[in-house]
């Protein structure tokens, strides 16, 4: 989709004539259905009038073309400026401008991360740079004109009120390398941008470059692919054994047959979904199919990315990694196939950030084959709708044949289906066989009653270089980073009798906590672990859930249970929420390989636990 495409002239009429921002807003209306929001009627209002007059000055041909607001395909990117035209060897080159309104910013830990007021409080974003190179490596590995060198892309950050200090944190060296592929100018730097984007486009006939961009075929290059699979090359967490490698090689079979397919894949935790779901995705683009791997949990994918690039290059491999809510208006079956794992988390109609009604058909309707990963009892927010029941609803609706397959093998909590079976009895989720336990010797779970001895003893397994984590359930406010809570600097997880406090994971450090050094000193939540796994976990379960011995049953106050997102719509429905809080908790659980230590804030629910865990063989 395109906002406004013009020649340089013609851009520079509109601008001057103030017509720029009418037709940009009727543009909106017609291709999105919606006015523009008022932030960005103020960056457009603000910005391109400094961008007419870089072009103006840099003596570029009257025929160069200009995009705005030009979203690339198969994601829901939209880069701000585009300028197209030949340089003096006659080569065809078009010119990424990432632009920025910012008056200042910091640098932060974190690969290509800064910190800038933006959207009313200081946030964690991607450097100018680091944001408009992404652009352009994106374009590079999927538009078959750029990377069979027919056209060539380069990119740069423009921060046009930005008054450039000394020093200056975004010219900090960690960025260096960066910046090289990616210039950032600021205020004062409107000359130099002006000569960067002459010396690619000066010569015009821009129209006809942006025509062939547009018109590309949109599929990764060999060059790509390549780097995805070598990534897996002796990978041994990345092996396939005994039903996975069947449940792969099936789901693989149908996908290359290119018919309308929803495949569903039914596994609990431990089964290996993951592993087969990542296989996939680098099998199938070396069948040549555009396959995009997609995991609603934004943690949960940002953690195996980097867990994937451990000794890669990290920025290539997000491009085929992405999140649910990218698809609201991708064209129908735009893509071969798109591998969706944690699908229990697809999304409906306000969730944050997404702008569509249903992820379910917005997955469906986009690809050729669909394959879900899922586990209907992982469900935790009602906005949750990836069912295996919507599925089927939404495949049938779009005349797509569905498969099921099905793992049940456990991989996780050292084989013990036992356990994973004993917690879904105890919580009363399902009945199983599993009433008086699990071999105890196939998995370490044990009940603390002091918190402070179970972070001790989680610390403990991190020392002897296990991977180790305190998990609690949403029981405890979170202090806003508005309120000096950007990095974990207030301890919201407190209970006072004994002493015990330690702060939530991390915003500063986002979605990869997990697997960060500093997150043995936090506390992770849901929405940070779900997907993830651990070799030991400790659990602190908060008063959202409360057990009463005489009904034998649960319950949650509604006040006591602090997602406010998650308990949207619950008020009056106390039993599904309760359901909800059990589920996660489940959740939490069953993220160890290992073990799993528990400490309960109601002691009636504790108690429980240890009569129903002193049944245990």
């Amino acid at each position: 989709m395109i906002v406004y495409e013009a020649t340089a002239k013609r851009f520079m009429d509109d601008v001057d004539s103030n017509s720029i921002l009418k037709m940009i807003e009727i543009a909106f209306q017609e291709k999105l259905g919606r006015s523009i929001p008022p932030s960005e009627v103020s960056a457009y209002t603000n910005s391109l009038p400094h961008m007419e007059r870089v072009v103006r000055r840099s003596g570029v041909a009257d025929d160069c073309g200009i995009l705005i607001e030009y979203k690339i395909p198969l994601t829901n990117f939209r880069i701000d400026f585009v300028i197209s035209g030949h340089d003096e060897q006659g080569n065809k080159n078009f010119v990424i401008v990432e632009l920025k309104q910012w008056q200042k910013a910091e640098a932060v830990d974190g690969d290509g991360m800064v910190e800038s007021f933006t959207g009313g409080a200081p946030r964690v974003v991607t450097h100018p740079s680091y944001q408009s190179m992404r652009y352009k490596d994106f374009m590079s590995d999927f538009n078959e004109v750029l990377y069979s060198g027919s056209v060539q892309a380069y990119s740069c950050a423009y921060l046009h009120n930005y008054p450039e200090k000394q020093p200056e944190p975004l010219l900090d060296e960690k960025y260096t390398k960066v910046i090289d592929k990616s210039p950032i100018y600021f205020r004062d730097d409107q000359s130099k941008l002006q000569d960067f984007i002459s010396k690619y486009v000066k010569y015009g006939k821009g129209m006809e470059i942006l025509y062939e961009i547009n018109n590309g075929r949109i599929r990764p290059s060999k060059k790509l692919i390549d780097h995805v699979a070598s990534m897996f090359d002796g990978n041994q967490n990345y092996i396939l054994l005994d039903e996975q490698k069947v449940a792969f090689e099936t789901a693989r079979n149908i996908a290359n047959k290119q018919d309308k397919s929803v495949v569903i894949v039914k596994g609990g935790p431990g089964t290996g979904k993951s592993v087969v779901s990542v296989n996939l995705v680098n099998a199938l683009l070396k069948d040549n199919l555009n396959a995009i791997f997609v995991a609603p949990n934004s943690s949960f994918r940002d953690a195996l990315v980097k867990r994937l690039t451990l000794e890669h290059p990290a920025q290539r491999i997000r491009n085929i990694f992405k999140g649910s809510a990218t698809f609201y208006d991708a064209d129908e079956n735009e893509f071969d196939a798109l591998i969706v794992d944690e699908a229990h988390r697809l999304k409906k109609k306000g969730a944050f950030m997404y702008r569509g009604v249903n992820q379910v058909e917005d997955v469906i309707k986009a690809a050729k084959t669909s394959i879900f990963f899922i586990d209907d009892d992982q469900a935790v927010r009602p906005d949750d709708i990836g069912t295996i029941k919507e599925l089927r609803r939404v495949a049938n609706d779009l005349g797509a044949k569905v498969y099921d397959i099905e793992l049940t093998a456990q991989f996780r909590c050292a084989g013990a289906e036992g356990y994973i079976n004993w917690i879904d009895d105890v919580l009363q989720l399902k009945e199983t066989a599993n009433f008086n336990g699990w071999d105890k010797k196939s998995f370490d779970f044990k009940i603390f009653d002091n918190p402070n001895d179970l972070r001790e003893a989680i610390n403990k397994k991190a020392k002897s270089n296990y991977s180790a984590r305190v998990l609690a359930g949403y029981a405890w406010l979170w202090t806003s980073a508005a309120n000096g809570n950007q990095d974990g600097e207030i301890e919201d997880v407190s209970i006072p009798e004994f002493e015990f406090s330690m702060p939530w994971n991390s915003r500063k450090v986002g979605t990869t906590w997990a697997i960060d050094e500093r997150g043995i000193d936090q506390v992770g939540c849901i929405h940070t672990s779900q997907g993830l796994e651990f070799d030991y976990v400790g659990v602190i379960i908060g008063d959202d859930l409360e057990f009463n011995p005489k009904t034998n049953s649960f319950s949650t106050d509604h006040t006591k249970y602090k997602d406010i997102t998650g308990k949207k719509g619950m008020r009056d429905k106390p039993d599904e929420l309760n359901k909800l809080v059990r589920n996660i908790y489940k959740v939490l659980m069953t993220r160890g390989m290992q073990g799993c230590y528990v400490y309960f804030a109601d002691k009636e629910l504790e108690k429980y636990f240890k009569n129903r865990f002193s049944l245990t063989n």
